[in-house]
């Protein structure tokens, strides 16, 4: 399967004057991890961010970007400018954007292809509402996500994407899928992206699951073969507790 990413995403947490003991302190107690260590955070964070990161393993990551190069966007951020900053990941299609900031499947493409064409490392998001899990449309309704996020992206692309299952009803909640329900949903996307492309593309794609994982349940969902790693929200923050989250991830 693909390899293990660990993916701390700060959203709108942390000040800029705290970003960079704060990476050192993760770089520090992540040092013996065997998988891919990011942190993700706010775009005023980013250049301390980098700046703490360089030398280590840690790599750093934005939690957004506009899918246009320049132009008339007043708040946006392009993928030139996390480049000349030296971001390496961009977390696209958060739910929590998707929901506030009127994210489409459609934007989530077009961000995605842009990530890609500059050389930057997508993780893109996916998951379900608890209604629609109540309903049984959970896999059909993560289909129909992951299908428009990857129109139009080559098997050699789509290698280079991190996909973030996310349920949304689990996101900052508490509340974690079981180890199972995360692994069902999990190897359904594997699947759809063999339909997509070939099982050996799929296997080459890292997939994530991001709801509410923690120091305490780390272990048990990343023994699942289809989970991969996690895109971390509140445990991410706290350094010891995201350590621990890597440490689980072999």
């Amino acid at each position: 399967m693909g390899k293990y990413i660990i993916a701390g995403n700060w959203k709108m947490n942390k000040l800029p004057s705290e970003t960079y003991d704060f990476v050192k302190e993760v770089a520090s107690a992540t040092a013996d991890a065997s998988c891919e260590v990011v942190c993700c955070t706010p775009f005023v964070c980013l250049p301390e961010a980098v700046r703490a990161a360089e030398g280590t393993h840690v790599k750093i990551g934005a939690e957004n970007l506009h899918f246009e190069d320049k132009g008339a966007f007043t708040g946006e951020v392009s993928a030139d400018m996390l480049l000349d900053l030296g971001v390496s990941y961009v977390i696209i299609g958060h739910s929590e954007r998707r929901e506030y900031f009127a994210e489409t499947d459609e934007t989530v493409n077009l961000k995605i292809k842009k990530a890609l064409s500059k050389g930057l490392l997508p993780i893109v998001c996916c998951g379900e509402t608890l209604s629609q899990r109540e309903a049984g449309i959970t896999v059909d309704f993560i289909t129909i996500q992951i299908k428009k996020a990857f129109a139009g992206i080559s098997a050699a692309d789509a290698e280079k994407v991190t996909v973030a299952y996310e349920p949304i009803w689990a996101i900052g909640t508490g509340k974690t899928a079981t180890a199972e329900q995360a692994e069902e949903v999990c190897a359904a996307i594997r699947g759809v992206l063999t339909e997509l492309y070939s099982e050996e593309t799929a296997e080459k794609i890292t997939v994530q699951y991001g709801g509410s994982m923690n120091a305490s349940n780390a272990a048990e969902l990343l023994s699942k073969k289809n989970i991969d790693g996690g895109l971390i929200g509140g445990a991410s923050l706290k350094s010891a507790d995201f350590a621990a989250i890597c440490s689980a991830a072999k």
